[in-house]
């Protein structure tokens, strides 16, 4: 088995045959490990734009790429043909990325300029992210960026130009070596099925209607959070930007507090997040908790 750790930038850009905006891809890098993370090989190409004709400025700031270096790349479809070819054995090779958005706009990417709704070479995946805030018993709510992954893995991130391909996916490959458990690893390694893909392109719905039964009724429920009763509802529920908003009153605290609620339906689950903010004087401080219902 080999790892192949893959990281992407891209540029945001108006597409014209779908009339919105697409995250065109614009450099690749990989690194290439064997089973005891010797790097065997890197790849690394800049990719010609072929949608939009210039890099936004947040980009630019980013990578420090030009418009100049975007137009003198290769092409997509030669860039990953090449890529392919350098893999070799797709059997063999678990691909690995940090978090999942470079997948996702692989295959926007794929769809849009070679009309094809799988990636080619992808067979075995592991998000890294996800597998590092497993491993850290993170907050699954709060994404933790790759810097702060190396930081607290005990790596230098000052030895490697942040926002370029390669060397995210070199720092990438760092923190892999430092997490990898033999054990736990190869559960977190997805097979790229049917369901991946339908997990992959599924988009999360915030719900809207309080009356859906994919709403649990116990999440709108409030005990005072210093006494630990029931708290009485003082206003109503009323959806606005993606929360349900009431006001509940304990008596025994003489406490008011302002709950926030939001359901979203995921692919197999409804991920749930309560937001409760202290309305008084004393106190006004912001508690978030979050969930998932099955």
């Amino acid at each position: 088995m080999q790892y192949v750790v893959v990281d992407l930038e891209w540029n945001n850009t108006y597409a014209k045959k779908t009339a919105g905006f697409i995250n065109e891809i614009i450099e690749i890098g990989a690194v290439k490990l064997d089973e005891d993370f010797n790097n065997i090989d890197e790849f690394s190409y800049i990719i010609r734009s072929q949608i939009g004709r210039k890099l936004r400025g947040s980009v630019k700031r980013l990578t420090n790429l030009t418009n100049d270096d975007i137009l003198a790349g290769l092409p997509f479809t030669k860039v990953f043909s090449l890529f392919r070819n350098w893999l070799g054995k797709i059997e063999d090779t678990v691909i690995i990325t940090w978090g999942d958005s470079d997948i996702r706009v692989l295959l926007e990417n794929y769809s849009y300029l070679n009309g094809i709704k799988v990636i080619p070479f992808l067979k075995n995946y592991c998000d890294l992210q996800r597998y590092f805030q497993r491993v850290n018993s993170s907050n699954p709510g709060r994404q933790t960026s790759l810097v702060d992954a190396a930081r607290e893995c005990g790596i230098d991130t000052e030895h490697f130009a942040h926002h370029r391909a390669l060397d995210d996916a070199r720092m990438t490959a760092d923190i892999f070596e430092v997490i990898y458990d033999r054990e736990r690893f190869p559960k977190e390694v997805l097979e790229c099925n049917g369901e991946f893909y339908g997990r992959l392109l599924y988009k999360a719905k915030i719900i809207k209607n309080i009356d859906s039964p994919l709403v649990d009724r116990k999440r709108l429920e409030h005990r005072c959070d210093s006494c630990g009763e029931l708290c009485k509802m003082t206003v109503p529920w009323k959806f606005s930007c993606q929360y349900f908003r009431a006001a509940f009153y304990c008596k025994n605290c003489d406490v008011t507090y302002s709950v926030r609620v939001r359901f979203k339906k995921l692919y197999d689950r409804v991920d749930y997040k309560k937001v409760v903010t202290v309305l008084d004087d004393s106190d006004t401080g912001e508690d978030e908790r979050e969930g998932n219902e099955e």
